[in-house]
C-alpha cells in the first residue's frame, strides 16, 4: 500500500520514524490531509483567540479593573478579532471544503493539488507572521509588540505618527500573505466544482454544500481583492511617502473605511454561507427528509452573494455620507434579509413533520436556527440609519456581530465537526460528551451575548479598556464574563471528546448516519484516491438510490 493511503487508525500504530510521517504531512498534496491540516491549524488559533477573549472579558468584569494595562488590552482586542476572522473561521471552513467537496462531487482530488498545498501554507505563514510581531516588531523603538490598531485598522491610527514601530506592518503583511492563500483556495474550489463533477452530477444535482462553497469561492475573490489593494496602499503610505489615507496631505481616512468594509461585509457572508451549507446537509439527514425547496435554497444563496456586495456602508452611517447614500444602503441591508429568511423557512419546513433524531449535530443546528434569526433581526435594526446613529460603536453592535459569528457560524461548525468526525477518523464521537458540550456552550453563549445587548443600549461604547461605576453597566458585564467561562468549559469538553474518541471511540463504519450524499459511500476514512471507480449519479441523493432501488430518488426530480 502507498504511504499516502495510510488511514488514521493505522497512523496510531505506525512504526516508522515520526520524522518520516511528519514529512509526508508537510509535503502532502492530498486534499483530505490538507483539509485536516487547515482544521488543526484553526483549532490551535481558536484556543489562542479564546484565551485573548477571556482576558478581555476579565478586564471588563468590573469598573476600574487593572487586570491588564490599556496597551495590552488594545493588543488583545486587535489580535482576537484578526485571529478569529482570518486564522480561525476562514481556515476551518476552507478545511471542511477541501476535505468534503471532492468526495461529495465524486472527484479524486481538487483541480489543482499543488495550488491547494501552496494556499494552505500561505495561510499558515500569515498567522505565524501575525504572532511573530510579539517578538519581532521592535525595530528602532524598543521591545516587540503586537498590533494595537483594531482588527479594522482605521486610519489615521495606522500612520507612522500613531503606530510607531513595525507592529502594524506585521498585521498588514500577515493579511496580505493569508489573502493570497485564500484567493488560491477560492479559485481551486470554483475550478473543482465546475470541472471535476462525476458523471450524472449536473449543477441541479449537486449537494447544497458544493453549491454554497462555489458561491463562497466567488465571494472570496470579490471581497479579499479590495482588502489586498488597501493593504498595499497602507504599506505605501507607511514606507514610501504615499498619502492615500493621510487627510492632511490630501488623502482620506474614510477611503480606508470604504476599502475595508467592501471586504468586511461580504466577508461575513464568506463565513456564513458555508455555515448554511453545513445546516443544509445535517438537518435533512437528522429529519429523514430531503431538503425543502432545493432550487429556492440555491437561488437564495446566489442572491445573498450579489446583494452582499452592496451593503458595506451600513457600517459607516455615522461618518457623514449623503442622505441618498444612506437611503441606498438602508434599502440594500433590508433587502438581504429576504433571501436569508427564505433559507430559514426552508430549514424549518424540512424539520416540520420529519422523524427527528436529536443527536449532537442536530442540536447545534437547531440552536443555530434560533440564534441566526435573532442575529438577523438585530442586524435589520442596525440597518436603519437613525437607530444606527444611536447605537453605532456601542456594545449592541458587538453583541450582534458575535451573534452572527458565534451563534450562527460556530454552532454549525460544531455540528459539522460531530457529523463528519466519523468519516475523517473512522471512529464515533462520545454522544454524552457531545451533549454536555452543547449545553455548556449554549448556556454560556446566551449568558454572554444576550446580556451584552443591554449595556450597549445603555450607552456602553465598544473598544473601551475600563468604565466608571454607577452607569448601569456593572451587573451586565459581570454576567457577560461569567458566560465566557461556560463557553470555555464547553470548548474543553469538545477538544477532549475529539481526542478521546479518535483513540477510543467505537468503529464508525462507512455510513453511521444512514445519509445519502456520496462521501458516505467511501470508507471511513477514505483512501487516498477516494473512489476506485468514479461513481455515476442519477439524483440529488445517490446513496438513497442504492439503498432503496425500489423507490429511487430520481423518480421524483
Amino acid at each position: 500500500m502507498s504511504t499516502d493511503a495510510i488511514i488514521w487508525p493505522q497512523l496510531q500504530t505506525e512504526s516508522r520514524p515520526i520524522t518520516e510521517r511528519l514529512h509526508e504531512w508537510v509535503t502532502t498534496v492530498d486534499h483530505k490531509r490538507l483539509g485536516v491540516l487547515y482544521v488543526l491549524y484553526a483549532m490551535f488559533f481558536l484556543i489562542v483567540a479564546g484565551i485573548e477573549a477571556t482576558i478581555i472579558r476579565i478586564q471588563l468584569i468590573r469598573p476600574h479593573n487593572d487586570f491588564v494595562s490599556p496597551q495590552v488590552f488594545n493588543r488583545l482586542f486587535t489580535m482576537h478579532g484578526t485571529t478569529m476572522i482570518f486564522f480561525v473561521i476562514m481556515p476551518v471552513l476552507f478545511g471542511f471544503a477541501n476535505y468534503l467537496v471532492p468526495l461529495m462531487i465524486g472527484a479524486r482530488d481538487m483541480a489543482f493539488p499543488r495550488l491547494n498545498a501552496f494556499s494552505f501554507w500561505m495561510t499558515a505563514f500569515g498567522g505565524l507572521l501575525l504572532y511573530f510581531s510579539y517578538v519581532g516588531a521592535s525595530g528602532l523603538y524598543g521591545a516587540g509588540n503586537a498590533p494595537d490598531v483594531g482588527w479594522f485598522a482605521y486610519a489615521p491610527l495606522t500612520s507612522k505618527t500613531f503606530s510607531i514601530g513595525n507592529s502594524t506592518d506585521y498585521w498588514t503583511l500577515s493579511l496580505l500573505v493569508s489573502g493570497v492563500g485564500s484567493i488560491g483556495t477560492a479559485i481551486n474550489l470554483i475550478a473543482t466544482i465546475l470541472c471535476m463533477r462525476c458523471p450524472g452530477m449536473t449543477l441541479g444535482r449537486m449537494p447544497l454544500l458544493a453549491w454554497l462553497n462555489l458561491t463562497m469561492g466567488a465571494l472570496v475573490i470579490l471581497a479579499v481583492s479590495p482588502l489586498t489593494a488597501a493593504q498595499i496602499m497602507l504599506l505605501i503610505d507607511r514606507h514610501l511617502g504615499g498619502h492615500f489615507f493621510d487627510t492632511q496631505a490630501g488623502g482620506s481616512a474614510v477611503i480606508w473605511m470604504h476599502f475595508f468594509w467592501v471586504f468586511g461585509h461580504p466577508e461575513v457572508y464568506v463565513l456564513v454561507i458555508p455555515a448554511f451549507a453545513f445546516a443544509s446537509e445535517i438537518i435533512p439527514v437528522f429529519s429523514r427528509k430531503a431538503i425543502f425547496g432545493y432550487a429556492a435554497m440555491v437561488a437564495a444563496t446566489v442572491s445573498i452573494a450579489f446583494v452582499s456586495m452592496s451593503v458595506w456602508a451600513h457600517h459607516m452611517f455615522t461618518v457623514g455620507m449623503s442622505s441618498g447614500a444612506n437611503i441606498f444602503f438602508v434599502l440594500s441591508t433590508m433587502a438581504i434579509a429576504v433571501p436569508t429568511g427564505i433559507k430559514i423557512f426552508n430549514w424549518l419546513a424540512t424539520i416540520w413533520g420529519g422523524k427527528l433524531r436529536l443527536q449532537t449535530p442536530m442540536l447545534f443546528c437547531i440552536a443555530f436556527l434560533f440564534q441566526f434569526l435573532i442575529a438577523g433581526l438585530t442586524g435589520v435594526t442596525l440597518g436603519a440609519a437613525p437607530f444606527n446613529w444611536q447605537l453605532g460603536n456601542s456594545y449592541y453592535v458587538v453583541a450582534h456581530f458575535h451573534y452572527v459569528i458565534v451563534g450562527g457560524i460556530l454552532f454549525t461548525l460544531f455540528g459539522a465537526f460531530y457529523y463528519w468526525f466519523p468519516k475523517v477518523s473512522g471512529r464515533m464521537y462520545n454522544e454524552t460528551l457531545g451533549q454536555v458540550h452543547f449545553w455548556l456552550f449554549l448556556i454560556g453563549f446566551h449568558l454572554t451575548f444576550d446580556f451584552m445587548h443591554v449595556p450597549g443600549i445603555l450607552g456602553m461604547p465598544r473598544r473601551i479598556y475600563t468604565y466608571e461605576p454607577g452607569r448601569g453597566w456593572d451587573i451586565w458585564n459581570l454576567i457577560v464574563t461569567i458566560g465566557v467561562f461556560f463557553q470555555a468549559a464547553g470548548i474543553l469538553v469538545f477538544v477532549f471528546n475529539l481526542v478521546w474518541s479518535f483513540f477510543r471511540g467505537k468503529v464508525a463504519g462507512s455510513d453511521p448516519w444512514d445519509a445519502w450524499t456520496l462521501e458516505w459511500s467511501a470508507t471511513s476514512p477514505p483512501p487516498v484516491y477516494n473512489y476506485a471507480v468514479i461513481p455515476t449519479v442519477r439524483s440529488r441523493r445517490p446513496l438513497w438510490d442504492i439503498k432503496h432501488p425500489e423507490d429511487p430518488d430520481w423518480r421524483y426530480e
